[in-house]
């Protein structure tokens, strides 16, 4: 990682500044799920992970409990974050597919990967006060990453925290701001486009509403408008 986003990484880890999520993310790591009962869970907030010169940027919604939560890395250690590494593979964003632990060899290339909420929350709903505090991060990601061609945003409010970022940086929104529908598309005035997914959770994909076709098409798009 550049400097910079070696700083925001470690404020990221360090911040405290809300805690309902603080404490449900230490009590997670202490409790821990009965299969990884040998681990250190992290229990910390969650910093991005990628490429420093990264053309894609994605974009979820928050570390899950015994995901991200456990491993210290986004989407890793958890269902979504196989889906999501297995399409950054198929298209020349990973050097594997398979996320298991921050030791596990995983580099993403030209892709970084982050989250509008830095700390896992009690049923993957985090309060709007707790969306505004990590909102920080984002646009601090969004002004050191200045390669951008393409970002993903995984679900509404992914889509909800970039705009939000967007105008605190004082950056174009569009009037009305786009609808989220899966496979929604803007070009921004700055030449970076985003496009809209449906979020990789258990929720979705195994109730059908996201298939691995629709999720791959999404990265697909975003290898073609990245080269």
């Amino acid at each position: 990682m550049s400097e910079s986003l070696k700083r925001i990484a470690a404020n990221v880890i360090a911040c405290e500044l809300c805690p309902r999520l603080r404490d449900y993310c230490r009590q997670i790591a202490q409790q821990k799920r009965h299969m990884f009962r040998h681990e250190e869970y992290w229990g910390r907030p969650v910093p991005g992970f990628g490429d420093p010169q990264a053309r894609l940027w994605v974009i979820g919604l928050a570390p899950a409990a015994h995901g991200g939560n456990r491993t210290g890395r986004v989407f890793t250690g958890d269902r979504s974050g196989d889906w999501l590494y297995a399409a950054l593979y198929q298209y020349g964003f990973a050097n594997q597919p398979i996320s298991t632990n921050r030791e596990d060899g995983l580099k993403l290339i030209q892709a970084y990967v982050s989250a509008a909420v830095r700390c896992a929350p009690p049923a993957n709903k985090p309060m709007r006060e707790e969306f505004d505090n990590c909102r920080r991060y984002l646009v601090r990601e969004l002004k050191v990453l200045r390669h951008l061609r393409v970002i993903v945003c995984l679900g509404k409010l992914a889509l909800d925290s970039y705009w939000l970022a967007r105008k605190q940086q004082g950056l174009t929104i569009p009037h009305p701001r786009l609808p989220f529908t899966h496979g929604a598309e803007w070009d921004s005035p700055e030449e970076v486009t985003l496009l809209c997914s449906y979020h990789p959770s258990q929720q979705n994909t195994l109730t059908g509403k996201l298939t691995r076709p629709m999720f791959h098409r999404i990265f697909r798009r975003a290898r073609k408008l990245c080269e």
